[in-house]
């Protein structure tokens, strides 16, 4: 990996942390990853008609992905407005690749090294850490299921990317419509548990969702671009530096309480992610 890549790979982990940043920031979290979400579909929208049109049965992978990706951003944006963000983000992004890692072995996609057993029992470790601080210093226990409900979505639309993708053969087209289905997907959602009060943004939470959807596209754009010059599994491990960002934004601008239990299981989600992707 080349130093250019690997500082691309690491300002897409820091714009991906700090979309979630934004979000967090936003008077409504529920508005401002709708406008993120309506901001990313209609330009996915028209980033698909510029492709060729899906084949048949690549519409069920689109929609399946869709309703994760749904999901996942419904849970997101319910567990920020239990908790902080350096007590959110570490649980949501760390459970998923364990999730993956073991849904794979499971269902007999993947094998699992004896490696990732060490990287799965680390991953489980700091994610445990995180939940009990939680609990441990009063916060809203709602945060710990909210969080991990993210993180199965994240893995939902992990492996069902990962193969749609690979039916497709145009992962351009394929994100394009999954970005618009998703759009499609979440309005009526949020409709349904919200009402039409999760719709009242003020112009602030439009600048807060239009700004935190061009910081995930690019993060996702530049990761993207990086797996096509360097080994995947070298992008994605340095990828969940995430974390640490997350957890640094946190504690220097929201005023997150850090101490050393939290420190130490960011450190150890950390540590079994990269284990589980390399």
């Amino acid at each position: 990996m080349s130093l250019t890549v690997f500082l691309a790979v690491l300002g897409a982990a820091l714009l991906h942390a700090t979309w979630n940043a934004l979000i967090k920031t936003g008077a409504s979290k529920i508005a401002s990853m709708f406008i993120l979400t309506l901001v990313q579909g209609i330009a996915g929208f028209c980033i698909a008609l510029s492709q060729p049109w899906p084949e048949a049965h690549i519409w069920l992978w689109l929609g399946a992905s869709g309703l994760f990706h749904a999901g996942y951003k419904l849970f997101l944006a319910f567990a920020y407005e239990q908790g902080d963000l350096s007590r959110v983000y570490p649980i949501a992004r760390g459970a998923a690749p364990m999730i993956v890692t073991l849904v794979s072995a499971l269902l007999l996609i993947d094998v699992i090294q004896p490696g990732e057993y060490g990287a799965i029992a680390l991953l489980g470790l700091g994610i445990a850490l995180m939940a009990r601080g939680a609990f441990a210093h009063g916060e809203s226990r709602k945060l710990v299921p909210l969080a991990l409900g993210s993180a199965c979505m994240t893995a939902g639309y992990s492996l069902v990317d990962g193969l749609g993708a690979r039916e497709a053969g145009n992962a351009v087209m394929y994100v394009g419509w999954l970005f618009a289905l998703d759009a499609a997907l979440f309005t009526p959602l949020i409709l349904t548990l919200r009402g039409r009060v999760a719709l009242r943004a003020s112009a602030k939470d439009w600048g807060v969702g239009a700004l935190a959807a061009s910081a995930s596209y690019g993060a996702y754009a530049i990761a993207v671009w990086a797996m096509t010059v360097a080994p995947i599994a070298l992008v994605t491990a340095l990828r969940e530096t995430s974390i640490l960002f997350a957890v640094l934004i946190g504690w220097l601008v929201f005023g997150d309480r850090m101490d050393r239990g939290k420190a130490v299981a960011a450190c150890l989600i950390v540590a079994g992610v990269v284990l589980t992707r390399l």
